[in-house]
């Protein structure tokens, strides 16, 4: 073999190699155009959600900053309207990111994360800040980490409103909801509370619940203006009464395929963490200025809204707080979560 000829082979070789590792993404594998697609995916199917304002902004961030490398397709309620369905897409590499409760991930074997969905956690929206953007969200972050095996990142806490009764009857007192059939979880702490106020717990799906209302299938529910009010809940005559139990100030937990982001180069990895960062205030403007404006279209559009003395639902919910926290092993987060006060 002649030198020039052994050159021209080792350029060759040289230039596959490189081009090889120009392609490579870390086991990341991209579109027949070059490109990396992301799944984001929430189960509210109502355009102006504020979920889906903060995946926008996700989108927005993560296309930007990798120079349209990296495309991510939206999805709203429209690959699962059940946060059930949305956690099982994410772990079969379906989804890439999701929107999900606390209380969904019991499901998943991690059962210090449903502490979030506790009933009176939380005293005030600032109350929650301190807790999820501080010592205790990280700690809560470590363990969905840790119990998942890698299989969820948190990047982050969503904001999902203050959540308030509304049914056929206003309450005046915990009394009266003494037989009332109340669309909500109907196991764990949040069914626990419910049924010890007098109230029938009831699993009807989110999709169903305005025909579940209009029909007399069940007495009440329990959400937050935005969400509530876009499903038009408040127009039936079982949603007409709103009144302000502030029960919930409400966490949401955006979660990442683990062992997808980990596959990511670093550059994309900080791409993704910085976009999930925007989001994260980008979802929560869009819910506090939409917890104004939906409560002032549903005073507009009819419905009745009264306030309560929530003591006697804070005494009801305390002591069960405290034997689940022992049941799920969580005292130490909820101290923390209290001295936060």
């Amino acid at each position: 073999m002649t030198n020039r000829n052994y050159t021209f082979i080792m350029i060759i070789f040289i230039s596959i190699i490189a081009l090889l590792a120009g392609c490579n993404t870390d086991d990341v594998e991209a579109e027949a155009d070059g490109k990396i697609k992301l799944i984001a995916a929430h189960n509210q199917t109502s355009p102006d959600n504020p979920y889906q304002a903060g995946l926008l902004k996700f989108k927005e961030v993560v296309e930007e900053k990798s120079n349209g490398k990296i495309e991510v397709e939206v999805h709203a309620g429209t690959i699962g309207t059940e946060e059930s369905q949305l956690v099982e897409k994410l772990q079969l590499g379906a989804a890439d990111l999701v929107v999900v409760s606390p209380g969904l991930m019991t499901q998943t074997g991690i059962r210090e994360v449903d502490l979030f969905s506790a009933p009176y956690l939380f005293t005030s929206y600032d109350h929650w800040l301190r807790a999820v953007d501080g010592e205790v969200g990280e700690e809560m972050a470590a363990i969905i980490n840790e119990k998942s095996n890698n299989s969820f990142k948190l990047l982050g806490y969503w904001s999902a409103g203050v959540r308030h009764f509304y049914g056929k009857i206003p309450l005046e007192s915990v009394d009266d909801l003494k037989g009332v059939s109340l669309r909500t979880q109907t196991s764990g702490v949040i069914s626990d509370f419910w049924q010890t106020t007098g109230a029938i717990p009831s699993s009807i799906s989110w999709g169903e619940l305005y025909q579940g209302l209009q029909q007399d299938v069940v007495d009440s529910s329990e959400n937050a203006y935005p969400f509530f009010v876009q499903q038009a809940h408040h127009t039936t005559s079982n949603g007409k009464y709103i009144t302000e139990t502030a029960h919930d100030y409400t966490t949401r937990l955006v979660l990442f395929n683990g062992e997808k982001f980990d596959n990511f180069p670093e550059e994309y990895q900080d791409i993704i963490l910085d976009a999930a960062e925007q989001s994260v205030v980008a979802e929560r403007e869009a819910t506090n200025a939409q917890d104004i404006e939906y409560k002032e279209k549903a005073i507009a559009d009819g419905a009745i809204i009264n306030e309560i003395d929530r003591e006697p639902f804070i005494e009801i919910a305390r002591p069960i707080l405290d034997d689940f926290v022992k049941e799920i092993e969580a005292e130490e987060l909820l101290q923390k979560i209290r001295d936060l006060e």
